[in-house]
């Protein structure tokens, strides 16, 4: 069983998740709510969880500042949250998981099933990076952490050279000559990674760093030469979109 703990400043809300965890994830156990932030901080250390539903946006104490008191954890976290976008995109950028309110039964699902394969707790980066980026808003997210079979690896957005599907999960192949495997589809990088437009899905499985392309050969779809060599196929439905992004067409 996977021992959690609710927190949430809205008893209905504590209600409802308990309500969905219990019908849809019989696998967690639900063992202490809490609708008081500071009662959460003072228990949550005797309580020894291994998993802690979070809400944000909370008086007296927020989400991102429970956790900061909480210092070192080691325990999982999912943020149960409607908190804006700018904090949703910072939370998957530290490669934490997230549902949103109201809460669906199927994200609910994904998301205790996501942390059930992460065999290590987040670590004190992800946290220092995540509240750093919350508490400096105007800054631009420019690291990604990476989930591991081995923990969590944090790195620059601009390294990554091109990123390859692998079933479940993706290769990021870096500048260096490191290379990374990660617990997350492409799609799901994909995803995280919209608002950087150098970054481009070329193949269904494949995005590349147009910053890293020295040549395109045309072709059916064509393939794209990297600076390293490296050949990368592009499927014919995206040929027309890659095209205009590094303007070989007008």
């Amino acid at each position: 069983m996977i021992r959690s703990v609710l927190v949430d400043d809205e008893i209905h809300s504590l209600d409802a998740l308990s309500i969905l965890l219990n019908e849809f994830c019989p696998q967690v156990e639900v063992i202490a709510k809490f609708a008081s932030p500071q009662m959460a901080l003072e228990r949550i250390g005797d309580l020894s969880p291994d998993l802690l539903f979070l809400d944000i946006e909370m008086p007296g104490l927020n989400g991102f500042e429970l956790l900061e008191k909480l210092g070192s954890v080691s325990f999982q976290v999912i943020f149960a949250t409607s908190y804006d976008q700018f904090g949703i995109r910072a939370i998957k950028f530290s490669a934490l998981d997230y549902i949103l309110k109201p809460i669906d039964p199927q994200e609910l699902i994904a998301a205790v099933s996501k942390v059930q394969v992460q065999k290590h707790p987040p670590t004190s980066a992800q946290y220092e990076y995540l509240l750093s980026q919350i508490q400096n808003r105007d800054q631009q997210l420019n690291k990604l952490a990476i989930p591991t079979n081995d923990g969590y690896v944090l790195i620059a957005v601009d390294q990554i050279i091109f990123c390859e599907a692998n079933d479940n999960y993706t290769h990021f192949h870096l500048r260096g000559g490191k290379d990374i495997a990660a617990c997350r589809t492409l799609k799901e990088i994909e995803e995280q990674l919209t608002d950087f437009t150098f970054l481009v899905r070329v193949h269904h499985s494949y995005l590349v760093n147009l910053n890293e392309v020295s040549k395109y050969v045309r072709g059916e779809g064509g393939y794209l030469v990297l600076n390293d060599g490296t050949s990368i196929n592009v499927s014919r439905s995206r040929k027309d979109l890659l095209l205009r992004k590094i303007n070989f067409i007008k």
